[in-house]
Parts: structure tokens; C-alpha cells; sequence
């Protein structure tokens, strides 16, 4: 293999769904890449134009646009464009440009389309949604429940303007909901007070009622933002409360649009590729929460959602990465920042901490070392800094064992296999789910693949991961009820994270030695684990469903606390959930139940 192939063939190793192929077939595909070395600020192609096939961003971002100019994505190293037109009749769907300088692969055409009839791995990734398609977050299609602001300020008729003023100005809005007893009876807004008050001189004392305007127009909340958007524009106004029953259930302003408008995944990244500071970085990532409730409203799958959050985070790492080497100067040595946990798995919710871990090249002096662990505290402190709270098990790069040579961590390998006590197992679980961020992904690809194929032949060690995979079960009764907390703070709930999606992504870990499948995505895992063999394909799909609808009860739940002001978290009510729900979520722990049960008597065959 020619050494240019080569360096392709590696870098493909780390890129889905390419990390799919066998290696046969991966070395021919490299080989038919050709590399492009595009300078910043050039199109890469228009809209309309002919396209000769698919592009890979090896180095460098670029943005997309539609044809009318909107961004559609700011794409970086790993992420492929242009396939959308390849897949309707080979004319671009969108314009692309190189926001900076970039190194970029190019797969022909021809075997682009013949990779999409050999592989279901890229016919599955190359037609689902895309972290580039806006469909599901058009505000005109979004309801107003989920556009809404939640939980509205109001103020009695009775209350005086002065009052009203106060409660405006302290809490930072500019329109209060005029509420009598429980009924809702109309809006002041402070235009009101400015030209009904002000400007006509009324005393301080003047009664809210005289001024504000009595009955305006109102949406439910099952109304669609087009609605919203129609009648701002119609009437002029600014403000529209929400109203169920003659009750004020929420309020929608021009900010609220405009907030929506801003919280695309895209615009998000773009934002934070652009940011100059740490604070920069926290003012962009506040915004995740809005954009979880705008795909989760918008039905986004829960992997599609979870992707694009985890993107955002990648993106912030890396810019802090950037920044943290503005500030102490360039590395010495080849590096490479890899995170682990649900940002390893590409499966960040709304509720996120900081796995993480770095590979240092063996040639790195202690000198380089200090350097490192400088380096690893400004991106660590920087990510707490944008709500990725530190490790509660400290499972950072600011912990010097997770800041090491790559021989080093050749050796901690090798002995969590050759000794897999229960420590061994907890952090062998960790790493298996590692994925590279920032830096040279080189100096991990030899050393994963390693890894797996030992890992997988040592029987003894794919045993105790077995008895670990099944520690977290899902929280179901004797007789197939819900299992939910009997006393303290989350009496009467169940844990979505620990007893729902971790008992699935602890299956897909062990699939994924078994079948020394490199992938760190869960639902990846488990499509991949039914393809080799490793699980039957009517277990495989079984599964995959019941994740799908545990992980979207989770987002659901996520979403539910945001629009109502709160903190998302991962304990929820069955209670919260119809009858119907409550059926089918049952029926999921109850596949999931079965599935760990089918791999502990694989295990007891094995012994």
C-alpha cells in the first residue's frame, strides 16, 4: 500500500460508516480517493452544478448553504457533503464552502453509488437524516407549546402600573399577563406604559386594568408556529399569549423567534467556531437546552438529536483545544484528545459531564508532559465552564493517569485484560468507548484495533465484561411492573439513564467486543453486532426498537423539564406517561430483560 493510500486507509479507519468495511474492501476504497487541498474563503461547487462525487473533510471546516444562501451546516474533519446530490440526479443541492483551509477526499461517483448498493452500513447512514437537514427544526412546523416560554409572569387588574413595572423590570421581560382569579383577561406590555401612562401623564397609581388591552388574540398551545408567525406579521404585535381553557399557559415573543431562530445545530457550531473566548464558548452552549426541546418537538430520532448535541460539544473541545494553544503555545509533540462516556458514544443529552482522556506521542519528554497537563486544565476547565461539569469519578485528562504516552496506555490495556479484577472491567468499559476529538487520531488507530482483537480472544476477560454488562437492569417488578425508587427524592420514578439506556449500551459493548466492532455508538453497535452475526437479526432488531423508544422516552422527559423551566435530568414518573406509553415502555425493559438474560447463558455456555 502506497504511503498516500496509506494514510487514507488510516484515516477512514476512524470516519463511519467507512470503519464498517472489512479491510480488503476498506484498502480498495482508500485507493480510489483522490485529495483536494482547498484554500479558505473558495466555493467548492454551487448549487445546480454537476458533482463528480462525494466529499470527506480530512483537515479544516466548511459551510454549507441552500439555494437560497441559508446555512445548513459548518462541517468538520470526519463529516462528508455533497452525497445529497449524488442521490438525486448528480446535480449539487447545496453550495459549499471552505471556511478555512481544508484538506479534502474525494470519493467518485461511481463508487460512491456501488459502496450504496454493496454496504447497508451506507445505505443506512447516507439516506436517514443528517445533522445537516433543517426539516425538523422549521419553526413554522414547530408547535407553540414547544416554542413557547413557559410558566408566564402575570399580575392582577387591580395591581397598580407602577407595580406591574417593577415586576417587568425584575424580571427582565417586557409584557405580563393580566390574570383574574384564574381566567385570563388580558396583557400589558411596556409600550403600554410608555405611550397609555407616560406619555399621557396618568398617575403611578393607575390601576393596570385601565390600561392594559383587554382579551387580545391568543393560540393554543397545539397551534403551529406558522401561525405565530402569520399573525405577528398580520397585526403588527410582538407578544401572543398562549391560552388552554382560559387559562395563560405561556407567552411567545419576537425574542422567543428570534431565540428559535438562532438554536439551529449549524448555527450553534458556526458560533462556536467563531468564538474567541471560554465566555464566548458558555453563551453559545446555554442555548443547548432550546434546541433538545426544538428536535425533540420537531420528532427528530433520538440518535439524529444526540448526534447533533455531541457535534456541539466536539466542536467546543476543539476550539478549546485551539485556544488552550493560543495561550501556552504550540504542543511539542503529536497529540490526540479523545472522549469516552456519552461523548464518546455520540449520545449527549441534556444532561452531560466531561469523559475524557489524552494520548501523547512516546517522544514527549517530561517537559512536554507539564506542557500536556497545562493543556488538558484549560479544555477541562474550559468544558465546566460551558455546563460539561467535571467527572464526578475524575475520568479527565486532568487526572495525570489519563494524561499519558501511548505506550503507556499500550500497558494499561494489556493488563485490564490480562487481569480483569472488577477495576479492570469498570475502566476496560470506559475505554472501549473512546473516540478521537482533536489532535493526530493516528497515534489510537493501531493501538484500538489492537486492543479489540486481544480483548476479544481472551475468554476469561469477554466473561467478566459479560458479568459486568449486566450489573444495570431494567427497572421492572416480579411480575413485570415498574420498578420505581421506594423513598427519598425520587420516590416513585424510575432512572431513565442507569436503569433504561445504560443496560442497552452496556449490551452493545459487549456485542462490539465480541465481533471486534470499532464503532462507539450505540445504536451503530448494535445494527453492526446483527450484520456480523453476533446477535440473530430478530434479537437485533428487538432490541434496536426498545432502545429507540426508551431513548426517546428519555429526550421526551428532557424536554418536558426545559419548556417547564427546569433542569433536565434522567427521573421520571411512569405516572407521566398514558396507559398506553406505560405499555410499551414495559414491553421495552422487558426485550431488554430478555436480551441480557440471552447473553448471560451464552456466558454460562462459555464456562
Amino acid at each position: 500500500m502506497e504511503n498516500a493510500t496509506s494514510e487514507v486507509f488510516s484515516f477512514l479507519q476512524s470516519v463511519h460508516p467507512y470503519d464498517s468495511l472489512p479491510p480488503d474492501e476498506l484498502a480498495r476504497v482508500a485507493a480510489s480517493f483522490s485529495r483536494r487541498e482547498i484554500p479558505a474563503v473558495t466555493e467548492i461547487y454551487h448549487f445546480g452544478a454537476p458533482l463528480d462525487g462525494i466529499y470527506l473533510i480530512k483537515k479544516g471546516s466548511v459551510e454549507v448553504q441552500d439555494s437560497s444562501g441559508g446555512l445548513v451546516s459548518l462541517l468538520g474533519p470526519r463529516n462528508s457533503f455533497g452525497e445529497r446530490g449524488l442521490l438525486r440526479d448528480g446535480l449539487a443541492a447545496t453550495t459549499a464552502t471552505a471556511v478555512e483551509d481544508c484538506i479534502l477526499l474525494m470519493l467518485p461517483a461511481a463508487e460512491f453509488e456501488r459502496l450504496m448498493q454493496a454496504s447497508p452500513a451506507f445505505q443506512r447512514f447516507f439516506t436517514r437524516g443528517r445533522a445537516g437537514d433543517r426539516r425538523n427544526t422549521d419553526l413554522a412546523m414547530q408547535t407553540v407549546g414547544d416554542l413557547m416560554t413557559g410558566d408566564p409572569q402575570t399580575c392582577a387588574p387591580e395591581d397598580s402600573v407602577q407595580a406591574a413595572a417593577a415586576r417587568m423590570r425584575d424580571a427582565h421581560i417586557s409584557c405580563l399577563g393580566v390574570v383574574e382569579g384564574a381566567q385570563f383577561v388580558g396583557l400589558v406590555t411596556t409600550r403600554d406604559l410608555t405611550g397609555k401612562v407616560l406619555a399621557a401623564g396618568l398617575p403611578f397609581s393607575t390601576p393596570v386594568r385601565e390600561v392594559m388591552s383587554g382579551h387580545p388574540i391568543s393560540l393554543p398551545p397545539q397551534a403551529l408556529g406558522a401561525d405565530v408567525l402569520n399573525l405577528m406579521l398580520e397585526r403588527r404585535i410582538g407578544h401572543l399569549p398562549v391560552v388552554e381553557e382560559g387559562r395563560l399557559v405561556g407567552m411567545i415573543t419576537q425574542t422567543d423567534i428570534t431565540r428559535f431562530q438562532a438554536s439551529s445545530s449549524a448555527q450553534l457550531v458556526r458560533d462556536v467556531t467563531a468564538a474567541k473566548s471560554v465566555d464566548d464558548l458558555a453563551r453559545v452552549t446555554a442555548r443547548i437546552p432550546q434546541l433538545l426541546v426544538q428536535l425533540v418537538g420537531g420528532n427528530t430520532a433520538h440518535q439524529v438529536t444526540t448526534r447533533l448535541i455531541t457535534d456541539i460539544a466536539d466542536t467546543v473541545t476543539r476550539r478549546l483545544l485551539a485556544l488552550g494553544e493560543a495561550h501556552l503555545g504550540t504542543a511539542p509533540v503529536p497529540y490526540l484528545w479523545l472522549a469516552c462516556g456519552s461523548q464518546g458514544r455520540q449520545e449527549q443529552t441534556g444532561v452531560s459531564d466531561q469523559d475524557n482522556c489524552m494520548f501523547i506521542d512516546d517522544t514527549a519528554t517530561d517537559a512536554d508532559m507539564t506542557y500536556f497537563a497545562a493543556l488538558a486544565k484549560f479544555v477541562s476547565d474550559g468544558l465546566d465552564a460551558c455546563g460539561y461539569v467535571y467527572c464526578p469519578g475524575d475520568m479527565m485528562a486532568t487526572n495525570p493517569m489519563w494524561c499519558q504516552r501511548v505506550s503507556t496506555w499500550r500497558g494499561y490495556f494489556q493488563h485490564w485484560i490480562a487481569t480483569p479484577d472488577p477495576m479492570a472491567q469498570m475502566l476496560a468499559s470506559v475505554m472501549f468507548d473512546l473516540r478521537p476529538i482533536g489532535g493526530t487520531a493516528s497515534l489510537f488507530t493501531d493501538l484500538q484495533a489492537e486492543t479489540l482483537a486481544d480483548a476479544s480472544l481472551n475468554s476469561i476477560f469477554v466473561a467478566h465484561m459479560i458479568s459486568n454488562s449486566l450489573t444495570h437492569t431494567p427497572p421492572l417488578s416480579l411480575f413485570r411492573g415498574f420498578a420505581t425508587f421506594r423513598s427519598g427524592e425520587h420516590k416513585n420514578q424510575i432512572d431513565l439513564k442507569h436503569n433504561g439506556v445504560v443496560p442497552v449500551t452496556d449490551l452493545g459493548r459487549v456485542y462490539a467486543l465480541i465481533g471486534q466492532i470499532t464503532l462507539a455508538n450505540t445504536r451503530a453497535r448494535l445494527e453492526a453486532a446483527a450484520e456480523v452475526g453476533v446477535i440473530s437479526n430478530a434479537g437485533g432488531a428487538d432490541l434496536l426498537d426498545a432502545y429507540d423508544l426508551i431513548a426517546q422516552t428519555r429526550l421526551d422527559h428532557q424536554a418536558r423539564l426545559i419548556r417547564a423551566g427546569k433542569r433536565p435530568d434522567n427521573f421520571m414518573a411512569p405516572s407521566d406517561l398514558s396507559e398506553f406509553e406505560r405499555a410499551h415502555l414495559r414491553d421495552a425493559f422487558v426485550v431488554v430483560r430478555t436480551m441480557q438474560s440471552a447473553l448471560g447463558s451464552a456466558r454460562g455456555a462459555r464456562n
